[in-house]
């Protein structure tokens, strides 16, 4: 009789730990309704208004699928999408393993270094760029001064210059997400490739790259998200001289010439659906990859 009341109790003290934890997980969810499940309800519905609002029509995916503008628009930013988070994963798969090298205390300043870095975006970053190799940056006129003519046909305000800054935002990120991966290959795996007559290229074509490759696809397409996303950047390196999706939809919702809501939605949309849709493909390769290396 006393075990049961004791069981009791314990299953009554189990109950009550759930709840509350539940308790403190509610500010979390109403967080999360309120600013992003219940902006992006919002967003879809309004996707289907006309522009006066108030008539139901498929008329803002139609208008986007039938203009040029639009599709460039979303082609341009798949583009420097997958071209920035490509180039950023091979820089900082070279990079995360070159911190594996120092010791444990360097190591730790070098992720602080790369965590504060991958804050460093937005408006500040391209001010930063501007300064430095601008038209009139530091480095342009400093070299054009000394002779070398390194920056003479680089243009920071051209697709290129926008890509740069694009990988130099997503490198500390992928380094971030990447890093811990290293960890999970152990010496002892090296010292038995190198016993049964493995090079170090062997090793991590079959074992190093396999390992980290699940850690590499999640890494890009968190990535492509991000740099898929960006605005901030973009319009105060380039402002509207470059046509990319996330640029279109704030001159749309926010613009005081080409107002128009609803085909902000409707693009918003598109680009939210993109970016599930990268996550979903990834999330497959994942699960193939997994299972592969079993």
């Amino acid at each position: 009789m006393y075990k049961e009341f004791r069981e009791r109790e314990a299953l009554q003290k189990i109950k009550n730990h759930k709840i509350y934890l539940l308790a403190l997980l509610l500010p979390f969810v109403l967080f999360v309704i309120g600013f992003e499940l219940g902006p992006m309800m919002a967003m879809f519905k309004n996707s289907f208004y006309a522009d006066d609002g108030i008539h139901l029509t498929m008329n803002q995916y139609i208008t986007i699928f039938k203009s040029k503008f639009y599709l460039q628009a979303i082609k341009n930013s798949i583009v420097i999408s997958i071209i920035s988070a490509v180039i950023s994963i091979l820089i900082a798969v070279v990079t995360a393993y070159s911190f594996t090298k120092f010791s444990r205390k360097i190591q730790n300043r070098l992720l602080m270094i790369a965590n504060v870095t991958s804050n460093f975006e937005g408006i500040p970053l391209s001010f930063s760029y501007i300064i430095l190799l601008g038209n009139n940056g530091l480095f342009t006129l400093l070299f054009a001064k000394l002779g070398w003519n390194i920056f003479a046909d680089f243009n920071l305000y051209s697709w290129t210059g926008l890509i740069l800054v694009y990988i130099y935002f997503q490198i500390p990120l992928a380094i971030l997400l990447i890093y811990p991966s290293f960890q999970g290959i152990k010496q002892q795996w090296k010292e038995a490739s190198a016993l049964l007559g493995g090079s170090t290229i062997s090793f991590w074509l079959r074992i190093g790259i396999p390992v980290l490759l699940p850690s590499i696809v999640g890494t890009f397409s968190i990535l492509f998200a991000n740099a898929m996303g960006a605005y901030a950047t973009a319009y105060a390196l380039v402002g509207s001289n470059y046509n990319l999706l996330s640029l279109q939809i704030a001159s749309l919702v926010s613009s005081d010439v080409t107002l128009k809501p609803q085909l902000g939605s409707a693009l918003g949309v598109l680009l939210a659906t993109t970016m599930i849709g990268a996550m979903w493909i990834n999330e497959r390769m994942m699960r193939r990859i997994r299972r592969d290396l079993r």
